[in-house]
């Protein structure tokens, strides 16, 4: 299906704007679409500053917390992390660990295994925890909707503390504190990730064992080597990259290549990234997939080991142990998309009548139905809910598009399900096998009355059209320091007037899925690069002119630096 482009209004005084703030005319357009406004200074977006983090006493329940958790480290009790399997999680657990651990604590983690036990905490893996001494359990980017387990801990004496960022449901769980940014408070940032969340708390314990809002070197040392961590999960979880996150991001990011975590460092090598810079790309494709590899193909305490207690030695083997597990999902992954597109031509699951997508089958792998359900939003352009069934039950994994909020969606098909909780844009469920039909029909009823066909059409939002002349080195260099891109602060695209073919374009990489090409305008050319375009290439032969929404990347060859595209998409003449 062709994309439609949406590509805003210029700002008027748009040349106004670029003098006042001193960037060239299409980067202060960046800044308006990001919501800066011309009276506003625009240092703190493009050079964002750590000192600018909120303080973590803001944080609804982190000082009470941050008090009964250093209760528990002088009273020597036993302190059990518990934490998601994904990458937020286990980063989040990691960050409380360590400073636990430097706070003298006797502390240790859990994580579920993602297919037998599922999302959250559960109620067997809590009265086990109690049985085998633990007398604090902290939940890491869980915990909010686990009513029944933290009833089971109150009847048991264990103290529970909830830190969690998922949208809360009608019960909150009776735990002793509750560390959430958007309950029992309003927090500046109602987008903190879980491991966000997690590096607050953790900020506040080192207040409090120092006794000061300052805190003592050592901890403030270790702060700063965890703040990668936190960035780990910001990006991978796809919060939002505005104000404190994009803090998080950007400063997490910048500490990535120079850490001394040793299981960071062997992460960064099995994924082949070196060099000065790791973007918010290569955390997305490159470094938690391999962490995400541990909880989806295995265990997800391989992940957290790897960050917390993994000397240099362990790190390299778990790193190459998360590697192989990878490249299993890969396959397994290519194998159920497969399987996921064949049912839906064939049974036209994707029609106007039905405006999302439920598929089940048994044999499906629970720990990649989510990446499924992603590509096949991808293609389809429909909220997608992909169900593993097996034994009477399934469980499943959704993700959306805009304007349709998953979380309240599954919350009124609630009746059919066992458990459901997650955000508006992914979420996650466990339904009996004989209500699958049912929630299907009731969760396409909920899209048919919610989404339009101007919403499930493909659009490709753009920033500004420019010239090619425009795209020099300085400007391209200023638009790539906009980063980290992600949610609320989208990687900048542009698009062109029409170009014209400078050179024979052709298909490249290993499987000639790529799109290589040379454009022309007036006197300027530029070369791009269309990942996974090769299917373009017929019809850009054809046509010999096009407008191009692109992406201004900076080509780095022999000491010689130039701008280039990274060609989205193309329109070609009707």
């Amino acid at each position: 299906m062709p994309k439609k482009w949406i590509i805003p209004p210029p700002a008027t005084q748009c040349e106004t704007f670029a003098r006042q703030w001193r960037v060239p005319p299409v980067v202060a357009q960046l800044l308006i679409n990001r919501g800066l406004s011309p009276d506003q200074p625009c240092d703190g977006f493009l050079s964002p500053q750590l000192r600018d983090l909120y303080p973590p006493e803001l944080l609804p329940g982190v000082t009470e917390a941050a008090r009964r958790i250093t209760d528990a480290v002088r009273e020597k009790r036993r302190i059990v992390l518990y934490g998601d399997y994904d990458v937020d999680g286990t980063t989040g657990v990691a960050i409380l660990w360590h400073v636990l651990r430097l706070a003298g604590g006797d502390v240790s983690f859990y994580v579920p295994h993602r297919v037998e036990e599922g999302y959250g905490l559960n109620l067997d893996a809590v009265n086990r925890l109690a049985d085998e001494g633990a007398g604090l359990i902290v939940s890491v980017d869980c915990g909010i909707t686990a009513v029944e387990a933290a009833e089971a801990l109150a009847v048991r004496g264990v103290e529970l503390i909830v830190t969690d960022h998922h949208t809360p449901q009608e019960r909150i769980p009776p735990a002793a504190v509750i560390v959430h940014p958007t309950v029992g408070g309003d927090y500046p940032n109602p987008h903190l990730s879980g491991s966000g969340v997690a590096f607050k708390l953790a900020w506040a314990i080192a207040q409090r064992v120092c006794g000061s809002e300052r805190v003592a070197p050592e901890y403030r040392d270790l702060l700063q080597e965890l703040l990668p961590l936190a960035a780990l999960g910001t990006i991978a979880d796809v919060v939002p990259l505005i104000g404190e996150n994009r803090i998080i991001a950007r400063h997490g990011l910048n500490a990535l290549p120079t850490t001394r975590l040793a299981g960071v460092r062997a992460l960064i090598e099995s994924a082949g990234l070196g060099g000065e810079k790791i973007s918010c790309y290569d955390v997305g494709f490159k470094l938690a997939p391999r962490i995400n590899a541990a909880g989806r193909m295995g265990h997800a305490r391989l992940a957290v080991e790897l960050f917390t207690r993994a000397d240099a030695a362990r790190a390299r083997e778990i790193a190459i142990y998360l590697e192989e597990h990878n490249r299993s999902r890969q396959s397994t992954e290519r194998k159920i998309v497969k399987q996921a597109c064949e049912m839906i031509e064939r049974d036209n699951l994707a029609g106007d009548a039905r405006r999302a997508i439920v598929l089940a089958a048994e044999g499906w792998h629970a720990g990649v139905i989510g990446i499924v359900a992603a590509r096949v939003v991808g293609r389809y352009h429909r909220p997608t809910v992909m169900i593993a069934l097996g034994s009477g039950e399934g469980q499943g994994s959704a993700r959306s598009i805009q304007h349709f909020d998953l979380a309240a969606a599954l919350a009124e098909c609630g009746g059919h399900l066992l458990a459901h909780g997650g955000h508006a844009a992914a979420a996650g469920l466990r339904i009996a096998t004989d209500r699958v039909a049912a929630f299907t029909e009731a969760f396409i009823d909920i899209a048919n009355n919610r989404l339009t066909g101007d919403d499930l059409t493909p659009k490709v939002r753009l920033d500004a059209e420019v010239s090619l002349d425009a795209m020099t080195l300085p400007t391209a260099e200023a638009i790539i320091g906009l980063g980290p891109f992600g949610v609320g602060n989208p990687r900048p695209l542009l698009a062109t007037d029409w170009v014209e073919l400078a050179a024979e374009p052709r298909c490249v990489g290993s499987g000639s899925d790529h799109l290589q090409a040379t454009f022309r305008q007036g006197g300027v050319q530029l070369k791009g690069i269309g990942f996974g375009l090769a299917g373009e290439l017929e019809d850009l032969k054809q046509h010999r002119r096009c407008r191009v929404a692109f992406e201004p990347i900076i080509n780095d060859f022999n000491g010689r630096r130039s701008v280039e595209m990274q060609i989205v998409d193309m329109h070609f003449p009707p």
